[in-house]
Formats: structure tokens, C-alpha cells, sequence
């Protein structure tokens, strides 16, 4: 079973940078991706980056530029560092692991961009 856990959210004004990290153990291999999706009142959850243990990476086209994610597949853990925040990244935000296809839910950490 692989424990997940986000850190790293707050609350900050526009324009200004955060760094989500997450941890995960007991996944000790297999891991084929790690990704950051995001929920906001009323939304469904979107991903917003996805990166992959192949290297490819996925980002939702409203953070491209603003958003950049990186890994370490050894540590199992992942990390988004977000600059430039607006007030519709307001949301929470989860980490997720695939390991062999199944997926890890972290419980998510708040993001509140405010003025």
C-alpha cells in the first residue's frame, strides 16, 4: 500500500510562487507516473501536470509557462512549482501516483490565490 501525502499550499495574492511537494513511500518500484491534478468548488478534478518515469510530461494549457513539474521516480516524489498564480488556480490539489496502472490518491493541500 503506498501512503500519500501533499504539502506546500497556502494562501497568497496574485503573481506571487508556490512549491507543492509530495511524498509517497511504500512504493518501492513500478512506478510509471506521478502527476498533480486539482479540484475547485462546483469542477471536476483536472490534471493539471503529469510527468512520466519515460519523460514525457503533460501540462494543462492554462498553467503552460506558469507551472513546472519535476520528479524523482527513486524517492517516489514529485514536486510543482507554481509561479505567477491567479485567482482561478484557487483549488485543491492532489498528487497522483500510477503504480502499474493503479492509482494513489494523496488527501490534497489548499491553494487560495487572493487579493
Amino acid at each position: 500500500q503506498i501512503h500519500v501525502v501533499e504539502s506546500g499550499g497556502g494562501l497568497v495574492q496574485p503573481g506571487a510562487s508556490l512549491n507543492l511537494s509530495c511524498a509517497a513511500s511504500g512504493a518501492n518500484s513500478g512506478i510509471i507516473g506521478m502527476a498533480w491534478y486539482r479540484q475547485s468548488p462546483g469542477k471536476e478534478r483536472e490534471m493539471v501536470a503529469a510527468k512520466t518515469a519515460t519523460g514525457p510530461e503533460y501540462y494543462l494549457d492554462s498553467v503552460k509557462g506558469r507551472f513546472t513539474i519535476s520528479a524523482d521516480f527513486a524517492k517516489t516524489a514529485v514536486y510543482l512549482q507554481m509561479d505567477n498564480l491567479k485567482f482561478e488556480d484557487t483549488a485543491i490539489y492532489y498528487c497522483n501516483i500510477d503504480k502499474y496502472g493503479t492509482d494513489y490518491w494523496g488527501q490534497g493541500t489548499q491553494v487560495i490565490v487572493s487579493s
